[in-house]
């Protein structure tokens, strides 16, 4: 008969079986990890977390939850610690960045994996939604100021896949090692330049 798990027990396993599924899912896809293997890197027997997740896919969703909501994290301490409004969006883009390469396969995890019924997830869809939120609030003070016009989702979208397109590139190879941060910065003063009030 199975002992009888703590909340602390609980936890604990939660996030050590997150970690070795974060590893795995980034370096071989989800579609190649099985439960036997994650079970295996823990070293505890094959249906052991079948106790503290429903499957596969839910282990995928917590792994990306936790990956969203500490980026989150990240941008809104860089958003926060700033002073004035150029200074909040070039420390959110630096923040960006920094956490892709400080933690790229949580970043690949978000970002590069597709979870189908992920609305079947509410904290991770709320995770999203937050992470989402802090790539358009600096946007949105710098166009109360005056400093761009546009409509403030479409000019968050243009920053993200400008950051998310060099980050992407130097973790595939395809950018030497510290090339992204340089492009990533070019493309937003160019970005930052287009959408000046009557640009």
């Amino acid at each position: 008969m199975p002992r009888v798990l703590s909340e602390s027990d609980v936890t604990d396993f939660r996030e050590r079986l997150c970690e070795v599924a974060e590893k795995l899912f980034a370096e071989k896809g989800p579609d190649a990890v099985t439960m036997r293997q994650l079970a295996a890197e823990l070293g505890v027997s094959p249906m052991t977390p079948y106790r503290y997740f429903t499957d596969k896919e839910d282990i995928l969703a917590a792994v990306r939850t936790n990956g969203f909501n500490r980026f989150a994290d990240a941008l809104e301490g860089a958003y926060a610690a700033a002073k004035g409004v150029r200074a909040k969006g070039a420390a959110v883009g630096e923040a960006y960045v920094t956490f892709a390469f400080e933690h790229p396969q949580t970043y690949k995890a978000m970002f590069d994996l597709n979870q189908p019924h992920e609305q079947n997830y509410p904290d991770l869809v709320a995770a999203a939604l937050r992470a989402r939120a802090t790539q358009t609030s600096y946007v949105k003070d710098l166009i109360a100021e005056g400093i761009l016009a546009g409509d403030p989702e479409e000019i968050g979208r243009m920053f993200w896949a400008a950051a998310h397109g060099a980050v992407g590139l130097e973790l595939a190879g395809k950018l030497p090692a510290g090339a992204a941060r340089g492009l990533h910065r070019h493309m937003n003063g160019a970005l930052a330049k287009g959408l000046r009030p009557g640009a």
